[in-house]
């Protein structure tokens, strides 16, 4: 008998088979995501110190849509990391599908200037 998991449940066992393959080191932090119903946030994560170099979220910023403050949220993030010395990243959608504000901020980060 397998007892069928809540939607919370199954985002934590895919992010954490994608943290098993995923780690950031001080040459490419790692870019973690996490999406609320209401905001997105974006870390950027030295995993071997254990430290987050730089984050951001999309609460104070002005759009029309959550696609448009999560694409804007990953501009600021890339603006930040640029600022500290930072280009390229390893992305951790954080179990969440490649689709709508996470591609967003994604997309926003690349046009920022991150590589990943």
């Amino acid at each position: 008998m397998t007892i069928k998991l809540t939607k919370k449940g199954q985002r934590t066992r895919r992010h954490n088979r994608i943290r098993a393959k995923v780690s950031g080191t001080s040459e490419r932090p790692r870019l973690a995501i996490f999406k609320s119903n209401s905001y997105i946030y974006g870390q950027i994560i030295d995993d071997t110190k254990g430290v987050t170099l730089s984050a951001v979220s999309d609460m104070g910023l002005k759009g029309k849509t959550k696609t448009e403050r999560a694409k804007q949220a990953g501009e600021a993030l890339a603006k930040s990391a640029k600022a500290k010395g930072l280009s390229a990243v390893v992305f951790d959608r954080g179990g969440f599908i490649f689709t709508g504000r996470v591609r967003a901020f994604a997309d926003g980060a690349r046009e920022g200037g991150l590589v990943f």
